[in-house]
Formats: structure tokens, sequence, C-alpha cells
């Protein structure tokens, strides 16, 4: 970013930069439009006093050039470098800035830049700011104090305030004062004030905007706050009417006369103006009536006691955890009858179950016990629950038959009649005829 000699500023807020001391007048200046701004600097390595005023916009621009030559090693005369240095600035003894001012940087490459608009109760304070240059590459330090003496203003506040959202710029293009001083008179040429300040800058990102895309060189956008000791023009107050709240309603651009004037280098959001007009504001302070709500004057206040009474705490300690524990334990002991004293038996069960229920029952457990001990050996004999018990012609009983007999593996399910002992041979019908060999 770019800044201009000091003869060639034109906007009218509190410019200042690094190892310069000005007095100056802005150049376009008519009737009772003026500013003057002191700037005092000395030697590197010491304070810097600048001296801006209540309600205008501060600008202080940190030259990465001036802290070039306190890195070693140091260059030589007519030598160039171009280390990365970023900057850090405190309020001292604290580890941020005030509130009022911001800082901005966007890589260690540009220039940084202090800027803000002083209140009316910092006015006669010393602000001392710290400043901490770091050299990227070296990983060297320097550091010296800037204190910002800030001066009340006759004309402050401006009663008319205007704040315009520029949605082509971002906060640092704007703070350049070639930029702020075309856009100063252009808003000159429309609203037609004697007196027109610069009273703040914010950055749209510090106001709940979003980060824009890279592409097609989209910008943050800035709001710009101007103040002017005339109403505003017809101009201005044609976005209050009906019909342009009506398109700002439906996300249209709302018609506006003047927008050619800024159109050439700035896009203006007229949907986002606001007009301010501190001359109609009525003051919300109201004096403090006694009556009924506002508690009496209770007298100077009294502090108890440094000397504090011993207090027991053998009664807190019983009432927390020996009454829960004694309750815990009845109902323990509670559960432990009815859990072991009052079961009913194997006995009892069975005297109270029919006979044939449980001889179902013993027949199913003695089938899966045998079941469970053919699983753990498989050459074990045929289960007699698997064996014929009836001849199948005579139906007379047979006898179990043993695994010496013949061997069990090949032991069918039933047997046939050819290997059934007292098995009665049937005969077998001849078919009649002649027989062909």
């Amino acid at each position: 970013m770019q800044f201009p000699p000091w003869w060639e500023l034109g906007d009218p807020c509190a410019w200042t930069g690094q190892g310069r001391g000005t007095r100056r007048m802005s150049p376009w200046t008519t009737g009772t439009f003026l500013l003057t701004v002191y700037t005092i600097f000395s030697k590197v390595h010491s304070d810097r006093d600048v001296y801006p005023s209540a309600g205008v916009l501060f600008v202080h621009v940190l030259e990465r050039e001036s802290f070039k030559g306190e890195f070693p090693p140091y260059p030589k005369p007519g030598e160039i470098s171009n280390d990365p240095i970023t900057f850090n600035t405190n309020l001292m003894g604290y580890p941020d800035r005030p509130g009022w001012l911001r800082y901005i940087q966007r890589t260690p490459y540009s220039d940084g830049v202090l800027y803000g608009s002083p209140t009316a109760e910092n006015v006669g304070k010393p602000t001392i700011i710290e400043i901490t240059a770091y050299n990227r590459r070296t990983f060297e330090t320097a550091r010296h104090n800037l204190i910002i003496n800030i001066m009340s203003a006759e004309d402050f506040p401006l009663p008319y305030q205007a704040e315009f959202f520029i949605k082509n710029m971002n906060v640092e293009e704007m703070l350049a004062s070639e930029v702020l001083g075309d856009f100063l008179g252009a808003v000159k040429n429309v609203w037609q004030p004697e007196r027109l300040n610069a009273i703040n800058i914010t950055s749209a990102l510090d106001r709940g905007g979003r980060v824009p895309l890279p592409i097609n060189d989209m910008k943050e956008g800035v709001y710009v706050m101007v103040g002017a000791d005339v109403p505003f023009s017809s101009c201005l107050r044609e976005v209050e009417n009906p019909q342009n709240q009506l398109r700002c309603s439906q996300e249209m651009e709302p018609v506006i006369t003047c927008d050619k004037k800024f159109r050439s280098q700035f896009y203006i959001d007229w949907c986002k103006i606001s007009l301010v007009d501190k001359t109609k504001q009525v003051s919300t302070f109201q004096e403090v009536i006694r009556g009924e709500g506002i508690l009496p004057d209770g007298g100077e206040y009294k502090p108890p006691s440094d000397s504090l009474k011993s207090r027991d705490y053998y009664t807190d300690f019983l009432i927390t955890l020996a009454v829960p524990s004694a309750v815990a334990l009845v109902l323990f002991l509670i559960l432990a009858y009815i859990m072991c004293c009052r079961r009913e038996g194997v006995e009892k069960r069975n005297m109270q179950t029919p006979d044939i229920q449980l001889v179902h029952h013993s027949a199913i457990q003695k089938s899966t016990k045998e079941l469970r001990d053919m699983s753990k050996n498989r050459e074990i004999a045929w289960p007699l629950s698997t064996l014929p018990v009836f001849h199948p012609v005579t139906g007379e009983i047979i006898p179990p038959l043993h695994a010496d007999s013949y061997e069990s593996t090949n032991m069918p399910l039933m047997q046939t009649q050819q290997n059934l002992p007292h098995q009665t041979q049937i005969p077998q019908q001849q078919t009649t005829g002649k027989w062909y060999p």
C-alpha cells in the first residue's frame, strides 16, 4: 500500500507518518473547514508524539522503510533490502490496544496502519502505544513508543453524521490519503457543507461481514462515517422515500440521483446508508426522584468483624453421611432377607408339580445328557431309543443289540429284514412261462 508525501494529503483527518514532522492544512479547505495537525518526532529508538483531535479520524502509518536500518546486518548505502517485517502494537502495560484504536497489516511486505476515532473521554490523557517490529528473516526486534495526545475539537461532535458502505474497497485501500480524499470530495459535492470531517472507518468484517471469496477481485467492504455542519442534502434523503425503502426490502438497488457522482470510483450500497441527526436526539437522562421503589439511605457500610466464631460441623457430618448410610443398610438387610430367607426350595416345587410333568421333564433331561455324552465320543453304541424294539413280522420283543455283535458306526437306524434274527423267510412267487437264457 503506497501513501503519498505530506504535501499531497487531501483528507481532513489527523494523518501522521514515521520520521517526519509537519504542520498541515487541508488543500481544499473552504470557509471554516480547517484542521491543524502537529506531529513531533525525534530520533530512532525514542518516543514519538502525535496530536489527533477527538471525533476526527486518526491514521498513523508504520513504514517498513524506517525500521529496516534497525536490524543487523545493517544495509550499506544504496543497498536495497526487502526483509519481511511485521508489527505488534499494544497499550503500555496492557496486552491490547485501546478500544477506539485498530491496526491492520495485510502482508509482512506492506506497511502497517493504526487508525481509529479518538473519544472525548481520553482528551488530555496521553495514550502510550508500544510498537514492536519483527524481522521475519533474522528474527530481530525493534521497539519504540508512540505517544498519542488527544486534543479537544471545538466543533465536536458535528451535528449531522452519515455513514456510507462502500462495497468495492478494503479498509487499507480506503485509508490511503488520495482515496479518502476523493471520497470526501465526492461527498462534499453532494452535501455542500462548510465543514466536513471523516469521523471513522470500519471494516465490514468488524461488523459481522463474511470474508469474500478470492475470485473476481472481491473486496471486504468498508464503512465510512463523515460529519458535517449542515443538514442532509435532498439526494441523501432520497433513500428514505417509500419507493426506495420498498426496493431495499426486495433486495433491489434503490434509485439515487447522485449515485453517478460516486459510481466512477466507489460502489455505494445505498440501502445500508445511515443518517444521524444529533440535533433531534432527545437526552435520555432523567433525574432520580425518591419515592416508592427506592431504598432509603442505610448509612455507612459496616463490614463483618475479622474475628469469626468457631463452628461445630459434627452435626452436619451426621446428617450428611450417617443418616443416608443407616437407611442404605436397612434397605440392604430387607433385600437380603427376601432373596435368601424366602426361597421355597426344590422339594416344595416338586410337590406342587403333577407327576406326569416331572416324568416328562426327567425324560428330557436324560435324553439331553445322553446326547451330550455322545457328542464327546463318536464311537459309542447307538442309543437304545433309536434301536428297533419289536420284530417287524412276529411282533416279538427283541433284546437290545450290543456293540460287540456288529459295527456300530455302520448300523442303520432301522434294520432290514435280512439282518434281523428269528426272521421268517417269505417265499417269493415265480413267474410262469418260458425262460430264455
